[in-house]
């Protein structure tokens, strides 16, 4: 990645607005701030350490409030597109049921693989005292009792929900909301619907704003973090990166799996069809970008063009394989690196909520989506959320596996449920899916 900004992912939709990223200067200031801060550690210059404190924790708070408000309205808006595209015909809903068993299915993978991961390859002891205190480590409260948990699932008064950020009875709420809206008349479910993608256009909005002084705000903070930790951050990002790109690395090496059992596709024929999106995923880290490169693998594999140009543009807006798997694994890094011990039950509700989440889910650049994609699911697992904060700045490397799995995925699935409908075609639909 380079010093120019990287455009949002979006633009199928219109409510998602055209937002740009500094990476290369947020990447600069997190080198910056590492080196500022190792280099005043122990000497009079330790006095600058209060300023970027509360700098750093001014750029975090404003990268927190958004966060209610966006995860409810992109689940509103992901909820009604889902109805939708249900209702597309027997092909969709197809689609739609192996989007949601990958998804599961992978999401427990990540709650069993990360915490052995983290067993097999422990975080660094400089690395918990760099990054598990970045920010007030008590910001998520205490974790309540199981008949309690079941007692918030259904909020008695949203408003205050919303307010201690209860994330469990928010999306209880606006899910139940959502499909409401679904049963209204058109034009009345229209005017909802509309006045949910302005909310989230808003809101992406202020967090393009936020981001676009990340250089500033990462600077303090990890000016902050390498004045009293030293090097040890350098190591503790590293050894995080590792683990969520490996996350990712298995839902990929999982897409080849799908091709070969369900797709009944030859692997190397399928590795080579899927080639160039692999390519344009890794340059762009944009499934929209890719989608073009991604209908002409799914041609080299025979699938079929009512197949492709149905499922393919689906995928790309409602499925994201490696989204709800990597943000879960990061919830539990950061729950290992602050000292929360995570319960079955905890996990259950990370993935839980990983699930539901990903369905309001936007094709943005990493950053952007970054808080408000996995700020919910660590609140509902009672794991702190400010060294987030740090975490976004090196999301670009992340990001990249992010994209790089989710074409692969895409076009597997899309193999995928193309063979199953030619098989309930019959011999002839068979041999038309895969000549």
């Amino acid at each position: 990645m380079t010093d120019s900004t990287t455009p949002a992912r979006g633009g199928a939709s219109s409510f998602i607005p055209n937002l740009r990223v500094p990476f290369g200067w947020t990447m600069a200031g997190l080198a910056a701030g590492v080196m500022l801060g190792i280099a005043v550690q122990g000497t009079a210059g330790e006095a600058i350490l209060p300023v970027a404190d509360v700098v750093g924790a001014l750029w975090l708070g404003a990268l927190q409030m958004t966060i209610v408000p966006l995860v409810a309205a992109l689940l509103v808006v992901g909820i009604v597109q889902a109805v939708a595209a249900a209702r597309a015909g027997r092909l969709a809903l197809t689609a739609l049921a192996s989007f949601a068993a990958i998804l599961t299915l992978v999401t427990v993978f990540a709650a069993f693989a990360v915490p052995a991961l983290l067993d097999a390859f422990p975080i660094p002891p400089g690395a918990v005292s760099a990054l598990g205190g970045a920010g007030d480590t008590a910001a998520a409260g205490p974790v309540p009792a199981i008949g309690d948990f079941m007692k918030s699932l259904v909020p008695t008064n949203i408003i205050r929900a919303s307010a201690e950020t209860a994330m469990i009875g928010i999306i209880v709420f606006f899910s139940l909301f959502a499909i409401a809206i679904t049963r209204l008349p058109e034009a009345h479910a229209r005017h909802l619907t509309v006045l949910f993608e302005a909310i989230t256009g808003a809101m992406l909005t202020v967090i393009g704003w936020v981001l676009w002084i990340a250089p500033l705000g990462v600077f303090a903070l990890t000016l902050t973090l390498a004045g009293s930790s030293g090097a040890a951050v350098l190591g503790a990002l590293g050894h995080y990166v590792l683990i969520v790109v490996a996350i990712g690395t298995a839902v990929l090496l999982f897409a080849y799996g799908l091709a070969i059992v369900a797709a009944r596709q030859n692997v190397m024929r399928f590795a080579r069809a899927v080639l160039p999106a692999q390519a344009m995923a890794i340059s762009t880290q944009s499934s929209l970008a890719s989608l073009p490169a991604m209908l002409i693998g799914c041609r080299a594999l025979g699938v079929r063009e009512t197949s492709s140009e149905l499922v393919l543009p689906l995928a790309v807006a409602l499925f994201r394989a490696t989204g709800p798997a990597m943000n879960l694994a990061v919830a539990i890094y950061v729950a290992r690196l602050t000292g929360v011990e995570l319960t079955p039950a905890m996990l259950a509700t990370g993935v839980a909520v990983a699930l539901v989440t990903t369905v309001g889910s936007v094709s943005l650049p990493g950053a952007i989506s970054f808080i408000t994609a996995i700020g919910p699911i660590a609140l509902a697992m009672g794991v702190p959320i400010a060294p987030l904060a740090l975490l976004v700045a090196i999301e670009v490397l992340p990001d990249i596996m992010r994209t790089l799995g989710n074409v692969t995925m895409d076009v597997a699935v899309t193999a995928a449920v193309d063979r199953r409908a030619g098989d309930r075609a019959g011999p002839d639909g068979a041999a038309a899916s895969q000549p």
